[in-house]
């Protein structure tokens, strides 16, 4: 059940991320992010309200934070890929948000058989293949490797800690503490809005853009559930390590609806991904 929930989470890890950059394209990301997050909310909070049970101050509490760092994590990716190389901030993103977590359910005493060892650390490798922009077109960006390496790894231990403190706060219940998260996260939005002084409304944007925005939030709320879900399921270090997979399904809706070519190294991913996947499953 835990490499299935964490596929599912991977796959609207994934969905989202393809909307919210789509509607990036044309609107500034701080106003596509203020969409998104306000959606993500109001459906948490309407999806806590009807679910069963409640949550733990404990629980909010983490779960909030998660959502926090979890923001700030997401601005400064944007910012290292409005900024730096792609190429080399998203994979670096990608690895260590998936190495934090997992090092950490390792010192918890975790212990999955060789074969996981061996498709988790495939898997790992996928990641960063797949959320590699290559060395082409608009992959390029001006800038040092070493600033777009910081970025990476900045944005990357802020994604690792929101998977963990996600995956605390999700152990006294799996909807309220996501939705203290999108509270969080919305927090995290303003703020940086207020310091930079920049405005969030959305004046002029296309709707279809800001629909986009708003349905990339709700799918990241659905995201984080199963997310949770997976955690309490099972390992936590395999379910970090299944939901990390979602490059790959962006990569494959870019692939799908808007006819971008993928690179042999994409590729690669991809099937090092599906390897993993059978090994751990197996």
């Amino acid at each position: 059940m835990v490499i299935l929930l964490g596929l599912a989470a991977a796959v609207l890890y994934g969905g989202g991320d393809f909307l919210g950059g789509m509607a990036t394209r044309r609107v500034h990301v701080l106003t596509v992010l203020m969409v998104a997050e306000t959606a993500g909310a109001i459906a948490a909070l309407a999806a806590a309200a009807i679910s069963p049970g409640g949550a733990s101050l404990a629980g909010l509490a983490w779960g909030f934070s998660a959502g926090v760092i979890g923001g700030l994590g997401l601005i400064v990716f944007y910012i290292g890929l409005a900024t730096g190389p792609m190429s080399v901030v998203a994979p670096v993103s990608g690895l260590v948000s998936t190495v934090l977590p997992v090092a950490v359910a390792l010192a918890w005493g975790e212990r999955p058989g060789a074969g996981v060892y061996a498709g988790a650390l495939l898997c790992l490798v996928a990641i960063v293949l797949a959320s590699s922009a290559g060395d082409s077109g608009t992959a390029r960006r001006p800038g040092r490797p070493g600033r777009a390496i910081a970025y990476g790894a900045v944005s990357g231990m802020a994604f690792g800690l929101f998977f963990l403190l996600i995956r605390n706060a999700g152990q006294s219940g799996a909807v309220w503490p996501v939705a203290a998260g999108r509270i969080g996260e919305l927090v995290a939005v303003l703020a940086t809005a207020a310091v930079l002084r920049r405005g969030l409304t959305p004046r002029g944007a296309d709707r279809r853009l800001l629909m986009a925005a708003a349905s990339a939030g709700v799918i990241d709320v659905i995201a984080n559930i199963c997310y949770v879900a997976a955690t309490r399921t099972g390992m936590f270090g395999l379910a970090v390590v299944m939901a990390s997979l979602y490059p790959g399904v962006t990569v494959l809706l870019a692939r799908v609806m808007l006819g971008e070519r993928l690179r042999w190294i994409q590729r690669a991913g991809l099937v090092l991904a599906a390897i993993g996947i059978l090994l751990i499953a197996i």
